[in-house]
């Protein structure tokens, strides 16, 4: 009894009770629901509600209906809260409860694999909207798939299409994460996509190009061309593409084969093309310049940064007749400069800590803006590379002159002449500053070589160590900011490394170039991704680099957990981990979800129900 203060009278203040045994066989009492005043119901009323309660806790049916509403009103929302709050052990909630108590003895873990740098991956090209595009281009459900599938294992495991149809059976989740039945993965099937995804290059490329700068918000104000080279294993007889050239690998004795890319400086790619490997770096600017494609670009005149081998004077005149500005490295270094009017000498510092001087300088009968650049560290590079091929060319001399006092070594003086001629064609950077003489008797044979180094030339070779000029067609403000211009030119740089090493393309192995183009441009796709994820990433503050990325985000597996529940029946749960503190940060500096799911869970039932002893069963928690 209580008082009730709404009625200002002491009267009944009731509880819902459950009574039952326990373990001692003693009957107590357990409350269930903390009803309150009920001045609207009578004691007949509160059995009647009581009864139907307990009947439909113990799953009877009722076999007639209530006529009376207000118990009724009162029977449903005791029983609702009952369910709400879980109060009672029902049939459907035990049977719940018993699947989650397992035998701890039973549990055990399999099918473990990686699924961070997978789903990583499959948000970015998400973002991309890379499935509608290719949907759009009429590909079917699993053709989709199995694309997006190979340019996200391209990006976190670039090997052969044989290893990586391997690693996405056996130890990747990317089949559980883009939904390509795991069953109908092969080589051949990866080729064959592959070749697919080149077949719609251009405008893949075009889209790519145009959907980062509608994301990112990027005007390609600048664009920076540059060319690198990768080479074949095997011989390539058959091949176009591959040829003998120049390798920046130095494996003079393997073919190569040419990739030409433009870019931006944020490091998206907006066009790229692949030459012959015999192609100069100078004869590939004409090509590109005809197929280069500014669509998405605001601005109605872009500026090129080029490499010094690229800008010869004819590439110069023919970006300029196009309608583009340049920035490039002169070719040649200007003589008899001198500083501009007014212009005064400017320091920077480098990522390095070094301080370079720049200078405004000029030349008779030169029309473009010159950026006089001092470097130290350029400087100390080639001051050892002086000082070595000076040695060797002082030492070759003296080996000759030394055999000149030999008994049977050749003393004729147009050999000897010979010899000094082969040094100075093999040292000819060096030679240039030295000044050699054959003295010779009267039968013209040589006695002696007299050679002497010229000081006033060399000395103005050793004042121009380190120095090189930045060439442009427009009129800057300051020298600063063409030094910044022009170090844009280093992202293209990184492009390439990344491509090379991270993405794999070198060396190739495949035999025909249609493979060899499919490669390239799979790796280039990849690279797509791979930039965009860290053009985010850089933006705030997390400069990793691709493979330390990849190895981060791998920390985080899927794993499927099975063991024996109370019923005998075997619980399946599939689950993500939990990502780490530094795969966290990825995730939240690129807004993604941390889990593609969270958990599936299955229940095989058993064919014979087993009485099992309950001292070794645990909860698996929903979690």
């Amino acid at each position: 009894m209580r008082f009730n203060p709404k009625h200002n009278i002491i009267c009944g203040y009731y509880r819902l009770v459950e009574s039952y045994r326990n373990i001692d066989d003693r009957i107590c009492h357990r409350t269930i629901l903390n009803v309150g005043f009920l001045t609207d119901l009578t004691v007949f009323d509160l059995n009647i509600i009581q009864k139907h309660l307990s009947n439909l806790a113990a799953g009877k049916p009722e076999l007639f209906e209530e006529p009376n509403e207000l118990i009724s009103k009162y029977t449903a929302q005791f029983w609702n809260e009952i369910i709400s709050k879980k109060r009672l052990d029902l049939p459907e909630f035990t049977a719940s409860k018993n699947q989650n108590l397992v035998d701890i003895e039973t549990i055990k873990h399999k099918d473990v694999r990686e699924i961070g740098a997978e789903w990583l991956g499959f948000q970015t090209l998400e973002q991309l909207k890379v499935k509608d595009f290719l949907t759009s281009k009429g590909w079917d459900e699993q053709k989709v798939q199995l694309a997006i599938s190979q340019i996200i294992s391209r990006a976190v495991y670039p090997f052969s299409e044989l290893r990586t149809s391997k690693w996405m059976q056996e130890n990747s989740a990317i089949c559980e994460v883009t939904g390509y039945p795991i069953e109908k993965i092969t080589k051949d099937k990866l080729y064959r996509s592959a070749l697919d995804l080149y077949e719609i290059k251009d405008s893949l490329e075009q889209y790519l190009s145009r959907k980062t700068n509608e994301l990112f918000d990027i005007e390609d104000k600048i664009i920076l061309y540059d060319l690198t080279n990768t080479y074949f294993e095997g011989q390539k007889k058959n091949s176009k593409l591959a040829q003998f050239g120049r390798s920046k690998e130095k494996r003079s004795d393997a073919k190569l084969i040419v990739l030409a890319l433009v870019t931006n400086p944020e490091g998206f790619i907006k066009y790229s093309n692949v030459f012959e490997g015999n192609t100069s770096d100078s004869v590939t600017l004409p090509t590109i310049i005809d197929n280069l494609r500014l669509k998405t670009s605001t601005t109605a005149r872009a500026l090129v940064v080029l490499d010094a081998g690229i800008a010869t004077a004819d590439n110069l005149l023919l970006l300029e007749a196009k309608g583009y500005d340049y920035v490039c490295v002169s070719r040649s270094k200007l003589k008899d400069y001198k500083p501009v009017s007014g212009s005064i000498v400017q320091s920077v510092e480098t990522k390095n800590k070094q301080i370079l001087t720049l200078h405004n300088v000029t030349a008779d009968n030169a029309t473009d803006y010159y950026l006089k650049v001092k470097s130290p560290g350029k400087t100390l590079k080639e001051q050892a590379m002086k000082t070595q091929f000076e040695t060797r060319f002082e030492e070759q001399l003296e080996k000759i002159k030394t055999g000149l006092a030999k008994k049977y070594s050749t003393k004729k003086a147009d050999k000897i002449n010979q010899r000094i001629g082969r040094a100075i064609e093999k040292y000819p950077s060096a030679s240039k500053y030295y000044e050699v003489q054959v003295i010779n008797d009267k039968n013209d044979l040589a006695t002696d070589i007299i050679y002497k180094k010229n000081e006033e030339l060399h000395q103005a070779m050793v004042d121009n160590l380190g120095v090189y000029f930045i060439r442009t067609n427009l009129k800057p403000k300051d020298e600063q900011t063409l030094w910044t211009i022009y170090n844009t030119i280093r992202e293209i740089e990184s492009t390439f490394r990344c491509l090379k090493t991270d993405l794999d393309l070198r060396p190739i192995y495949h035999k025909n170039d249609n493979a060899t183009m499919a490669h390239l441009h799979l790796g280039i796709l990849a690279y797509w991704l791979v930039n965009t994820i860290r053009h985010q990433l850089k933006a705030n503050k997390i400069n990793l680099n691709w493979q330390e990325i990849v190895r981060i985000a791998n920390t985080q597996k899927i794993v499927t957990t099975y063991a024996k529940n109370q019923n005998d029946e075997t619980v399946y749960i599939r689950r993500c981990s939990e990502p780490n503190q530094n795969v966290k940060a990825i995730y939240q500096s690129l807004k993604f979800k941390p889990y593609p799911f969270v958990k599936r869970k299955s229940v095989v039932h058993s064919s014979e129900l087993k009485k099992n002893n309950s001292q070794n069963y645990q909860a698996i928690e929903d979690g």
